[in-house]
């Protein structure tokens, strides 16, 4: 792994992670679909089957995300008062829009973590 890693300039996390690519060589697309991790890059050939993010992106949009919406909903009801359908109505988009936007970036991230301190192994053979 360290020949083919070699190859590459190091790619920042941060970038992997917002541009959701490649971890290694930065430019192959990350997602098949919404979060459906493709096998392998299409541009490097990165094995990414053993990826393993688990739980931890959803932890980290629920941590971030609740902050957000709680601090807000707070906010909101101390100064404004509002009913409880004004505050459906505007928390519910935030938090399903959010949530959606949250996902691919901090599970690039994890994969891109995972793959920067060389954890990212295929998966053992059954």
């Amino acid at each position: 792994m360290n020949d083919e890693a070699d190859r590459f300039a190091p790619v920042p996390v941060l970038r992997a992670a917002l541009t959701c690519r490649c971890p290694r060589c930065g430019e192959g697309p990350l997602f098949a679909g919404l979060l459906a991790v493709r096998p392998a890059c299409p541009v490097c050939g990165l094995d990414l089957s053993g990826q393993d993010a688990g739980d931890g992106p959803a932890v980290f949009v629920i941590f971030f995300l609740g902050l957000i919406v709680v601090g807000l909903a707070a906010w909101v009801e101390l100064r404004f008062a509002p009913s409880i359908w004004v505050h459906m109505a505007l928390w519910t988009p935030l938090i399903v829009g959010g949530a959606i936007a949250m996902l691919r970036p901090l599970k690039a991230a994890l994969i891109a973590l995972q793959y920067r301190h060389r954890i990212l192994h295929p998966p053992p053979a059954a």
